[in-house]
């Protein structure tokens, strides 16, 4: 699989819907994630990021605007020890109770599915970053219906082991825009990583097209120390 361009894979699709990047710096000292959001509708343009202890949450920009608050309002990133967990969904809940109780990362999905908003029945895509003793591993799940049909769900675990320097996956929900939206196919797209945040950041934030695109978290994870930076960019401000 070849190296693709995180920058011409958003320029060249106006509606990836939400999207997961993990990887890791080219000087390999960093563990990177980013979680985007993307909306067509009112309701889902209408959030924000903001910070949640060491994680993240969505709330709604304008409050008396929100219209159903069940697959829009979520923890998209949570942390449990020396995990990273990064969802489109309230699955980062049980992800997070499942490693708890000594579950894994596809374990923990087993009692989830795709979200239950037919026609398009939106792919769950979730995360999970373990570093510890200056090791680094992650992982990619999505749970999907089977081609737009909701009697069946297929499940996708993605690892990867001491991941490569300089590069890292890109997993989103839809292939493009369309009615209804079509899932994503395949596995975790590999593409290229910088080692700054800011100049990582201000490009994702770029790439994503500018009517749909409507929040980004980014975090770069020291893989010696555990400490972390983070950069939230939202539409609505």
């Amino acid at each position: 699989m070849e190296v693709l361009s995180i920058e011409k894979e958003l320029k060249e699709n106006a509606y990836p819907g939400r999207g997961i990047i993990i990887g890791k710096t080219p000087d390999g000292t960093k563990a990177v994630t980013a979680y985007f959001i993307m909306g067509r509708s009112s309701n889902s343009r209408n959030r924000v990021f903001v910070e949640d202890g060491e994680g993240i949450r969505t709330q709604a920009f304008d409050p008396s605007k929100l219209e159903d608050p069940s697959l829009i309002i979520y923890a998209p990133v949570r942390v449990l020890g020396n995990k990273t967990i990064v969802t489109n969904g309230d699955q980062t809940d049980t992800i997070y109770e499942g490693m708890d109780h000594q579950m894994t990362f596809e374990q923990s999905l087993r009692s989830r599915e795709f979200e239950p908003d037919g026609p398009n029945y939106t792919p769950r895509i979730s995360g999970i970053m373990h570093i510890e003793n200056g090791k680094y591993n992650y992982a990619m799940s999505i749970l999907k219906s089977e081609n737009g049909r909701p009697e069946s769900c297929c499940r996708y675990t993605f690892a990867y082991e001491n991941p490569i320097a300089g590069e890292g996956h890109f997993i989103h929900t839809y292939r493009c825009d369309g009615n209804p939206l079509p899932s994503f196919e395949g596995e975790p797209k590999r593409i290229g990583m910088l080692d700054d945040m800011e100049t990582f950041t201000k490009l994702l934030w770029e790439s994503l097209n500018e009517d749909n695109k409507v929040s980004l978290f980014v975090r770069y994870i020291d893989i010696a120390t555990g400490k972390y930076e983070t950069a939230i960019l939202n539409k609505n401000q």
